[in-house]
């Protein structure tokens, strides 16, 4: 049955891969991905020989028709990307649209997404939080984004290349001040690293480190407004009392 199905990937250990994510690359007619090298790798570690399709930012449309009429044909499909969850801060949510449009079943294979792994381990609140993305490149653009967040009350998170996170950090400290925050870096793999502390102390760490791989910046929320925000979420999240009947103090009598 033709089936679109957006499969989690590892993000870095290939030991993360689940069980449901194996058994459907293994059926699918073909395997779309964002970085087909990438992808190559984990299907080989895993034996897995299916056709692959590159599907990324700059033909997304053109094999996204592809895809598209694959589908229609009655084949099934499994879009991943590069690692972690597809969907997320690359073109997968296009072919889901496309395929949602046509009226083709889509469904998920969860797994690891950097984001959720970064929040967790920063130590920052979690209750509530503002996924961002990467920020745009040009520094003017990127002010303008930051500055979109300044008075949010939740922690807010970014991905960044290491070709800019100096840029994007000394940008986030003069928009928000020096908030505490939090940098992840080779999550999962073996020389993962968590810095934590505030805005300025993670501008000075890196400047003594060699940069490499993708990173997820963490950072507290606006000051002052969380603990208002906390409240918030925590009365949206009151079940309503329940109302208990009192039983009948007298019998009924035949």
């Amino acid at each position: 049955m033709s089936t679109l199905y957006l499969v989690a990937t590892p993000i870095g250990n290939l030991g993360d891969i689940t069980l449901r994510a194996l058994e459907v690359l293994r059926s699918v007619d073909l395997i779309a991905a964002e970085d087909t090298r990438k992808t190559s790798i984990l299907l080989r570690h895993y034996d897995i020989h299916k056709p692959l399709l590159a599907f990324y930012e700059h033909n997304e449309e053109r094999a996204g028709r592809q895809i598209e009429a694959l589908l229609k044909q009655g084949k099934s499909v499994a879009l991943v990307t590069s690692a972690g969850t597809p969907g997320i801060s690359d073109p997968g949510y296009t072919l889901v649209q496309r395929a949602i449009q046509a009226g083709i079943p889509v469904t998920m294979i969860p797994g690891p997404a950097a984001f959720v792994m970064a929040l967790v381990l920063s130590g920052l609140p979690v209750h509530s939080f503002t996924f961002r993305g990467f920020p745009p490149r040009k520094a003017g653009r990127r002010r303008r984004f930051l500055e979109a967040d300044r008075h949010s009350p939740y922690t807010l998170i970014y991905y960044e290349s290491p070709y800019r996170l100096s840029d994007l950090l000394r940008d986030a400290l003069e928009v928000f001040g020096d908030r505490p925050a939090a940098l992840a870096n080779e999550l999962t793999k073996m020389f993962e690293k968590v810095y934590r502390g505030t805005l300025s102390s993670l501008l000075e760490t890196i400047a003594q480190e060699k940069l490499r791989g993708e990173y997820v910046l963490v950072v507290a929320g606006a000051s002052g407004e969380q603990e208002v925000a906390h409240q918030e979420d925590a009365t949206w999240a009151e079940p309503p009392s329940a109302e208990v009947d009192e039983p009948d103090s007298e019998v009924d009598e035949d």
